[in-house]
């Protein structure tokens, strides 16, 4: 996979946990919902995006 795959999957991954989370345990997990939306974002205007440094340390290739 590459690395725009990944983090597709991952946004989408947590964007459900933290829905999931809300729904079943607090209400609160919404702000995690928040912040995934956010950062996706930020990263369409600025290209930056944490997650694309913790992969690109870990290897993954564009």
């Amino acid at each position: 996979m590459n690395m725009n795959a990944i983090l597709r999957g991952m946004a989408g991954f947590f964007t459900l946990l933290s829905l999931a989370l809300a729904h079943w345990q607090s209400p609160s997990w919404l702000w995690f919902t928040a912040f995934v939306g956010l950062n996706q974002l930020q990263s369409a205007f600025s290209g930056w995006c944490p997650a694309m440094w913790i992969l690109r340390k870990a290897g993954v290739k564009e």
